[in-house]
């Protein structure tokens, strides 16, 4: 059987699962910088295969924020590239003013020398990552830096071999012995390789469309970041992303719903959240309100009724009755205030 450790954050106290699950992502890749909405009873589940040189890392997670700074990079580089096949889920990249989304099937790639950001979707993702040393992949550095960031398919050509072969390995462990994992680390570095020459000789542009979803994503990610600030507005999301007001409409009307009203729901779907965790009892319905960016409490009130068919003080009074904690409120909540992990202070 290959060599393999686990790691669960639900075998801690829901306090310590964030910061063990960020400590954990530094040591599999490099140091970075973590943030998610959901600090409190993270959930993340990690397997460790290693390969010789070369590890594999299935992986699901609660949405995450990774960020590798140039800072970081100067303190530490372990030299590796990386790849993540996404199972489930979605996720988008920026890096060096350019960016990428990715969907089922695709696969993410970086460097630990080079800076980024990728940003997981709302809801939790399946991956599987690879770890692999540059000097493993007999490729000129500055070719495959023209591809680092971009997606390689995993559905077709050369990514879908090494993404079969990944599942395949992943699938059942027990069927090798230790002794097979330097020669199954051979064969991961040989795909991808292979796959990375592949995309060096296409080098294809990305469709506009795909920078367009890409680019809601972060937004989305800024927005639930920031939904405790009452001037959260679309011109100043506009201006952040340095993009116009008109642009920002056109991209959330192919989302089905207006950016203002994303802004609305968001925030409503945290004060319900709130509201119906009996932890938050004693917290007054008005400053709930106010931690999600509604001053007025009349407008927060009517906006709650509309949206879930009840007032917030009868929300709050059935919440305590049956003993909810908030868990099944209506989806899309994010936390207006993010908890960043650090391992090395940012100036």
């Amino acid at each position: 059987m290959l060599r393999e450790s686990v790691f669960r954050t639900m075998d801690l106290p829901p306090r310590d699962r964030f910061d063990a699950w960020a400590q954990r992502m530094r040591s599999t890749h490099a140091p970075m910088r973590l943030s998610t909405d959901h600090t409190e009873g993270y959930r993340g589940h990690q397997r460790v295969i290693e390969l010789g040189e070369v590890v594999v890392w299935p992986a699901t997670m609660d949405p995450l924020t990774f960020h590798r700074t140039a800072k970081l990079v100067r303190q530490s580089d372990p030299e590796t590239y990386h790849l993540s096949l996404l199972l489930k889920g979605e996720g988008a990249a920026v890096w060096d003013r350019r960016q990428a989304v990715y969907r089922i099937n695709d696969f993410h790639t970086n460097s630990s020398s080079r800076s980024w950001d990728v940003t997981t979707g709302a809801d939790p993702v399946t991956i599987v990552g690879v770890e692999i040393p540059r000097a493993l992949v007999p490729i000129p550095g500055h070719r495959v830096d023209r591809i680092l960031g971009g997606l390689i398919s995993g559905r077709e050509g050369s990514g879908a071999l090494l993404a079969q072969f990944l599942r395949q390995l992943i699938g059942d462990t027990g069927s090798y012995r230790p002794s097979d994992a330097p020669r199954l680390g051979t064969v991961v570095a040989d795909l991808v390789t292979v796959a990375f020459a592949h995309a060096v000789d296409a080098d294809p542009s990305v469709p506009p469309e795909t920078r367009g979803r890409s680019l809601v994503l972060h937004i989305k990610d800024h927005v639930r970041r920031h939904l405790a600030d009452p001037d959260l507005t679309p011109a100043r999301i506009a201006e952040a992303h340095h993009i116009s007001r008109s642009y920002l409409y056109r991209l959330f009307q192919s989302e089905g719903v207006g950016i203002a009203a994303y802004i609305r729901d968001q925030r409503l779907a945290g004060a319900h959240r709130d509201l119906a965790d009996p932890a938050l009892r004693a917290l007054p319905i008005n400053a709930v309100a106010a931690r999600w960016g509604f001053l007025r409490a009349a407008e927060f009130t009517r906006a709650f009724r509309t949206a879930y068919g009840l007032a917030p003080s009868e929300l709050r009074e059935q919440a305590l009755n049956t003993g909810e904690d908030g868990r099944d409120a209506k989806a899309g909540a994010g936390a207006g205030h993010r908890a960043p992990v650090d391992g090395t202070p940012e100036p």
